[in-house]
């Protein structure tokens, strides 16, 4: 295969490759400009620490289709709009541990199969991530708060001196809720 480049050409991929965040577009990019530079496709499978097979696909694609992406086009969704927007509504008020769990409410509610792939798909289109959400004090009153602190000011300065104020701490259950990862919509997300 024969893939001559342009100084102009060599120069907008050099800039790409500094741009662009992907690795894997990265490698494609530093292939092609390898192999335009007379490296063979052994030794940049070699320093790019990848199959000799796949520099041929980068370098074909290239060659044939400017392509440096890794989108192949992809498939349409299998949930309409009107659907996606009401699963967001619903893991943004009902976090889910994984995507079995998510992929079972789907198949539940809308008759749709998604795979664990497909559905990390759509999860990290529509700005969720797995994550560990935030603690928030339960019931947490500032008000009473205030109150009792002042309150126990003055019964320390009303204390007599054989008077003693002590404090127990009991055992009890908590309903405190345990904190744990799941699918959760980004701060600033679409939707």
């Amino acid at each position: 295969m024969k893939l001559t480049l342009t100084d102009e050409q060599k120069q907008q991929l050099e800039r790409q490759h500094r741009k662009e965040k992907n690795g894997k577009v990265r490698d494609r990019i530093k292939a092609v400009l390898l192999y335009s530079e007379g490296w063979t496709q052994e030794h940049i499978a070699q320093a790019l620490r990848i199959h000799e097979t796949t520099v041929w696909e980068h370098l074909n694609e290239y060659a044939t289709l400017k392509k440096l992406t890794l989108k192949s086009g992809g498939s349409s969704s299998k949930i309409s709009e009107e659907q996606s927007l009401e699963l967001e509504k619903y893991l943004e008020e009902n976090t889910c541990a994984n995507t079995n769990e998510i992929i079972a409410y789907v198949k539940e509610t809308y008759d749709l199969t998604y795979t664990q792939q497909g559905m990390q798909g759509w999860l990290a289109r529509h700005e969720f991530s797995y994550k560990k959400p935030s603690g928030v004090p339960a019931k947490f009153d500032v008000k009473r708060q205030e109150e009792f602190i002042e309150t126990y000011k003055k019964l320390k300065e009303e204390l007599q001196e054989n008077e003693l104020i002590l404090f127990m701490d009991s055992v009890h259950p908590t309903q405190a809720t345990k904190i744990s990862y799941g699918w959760i919509k980004k701060k600033g997300g679409k939707g």
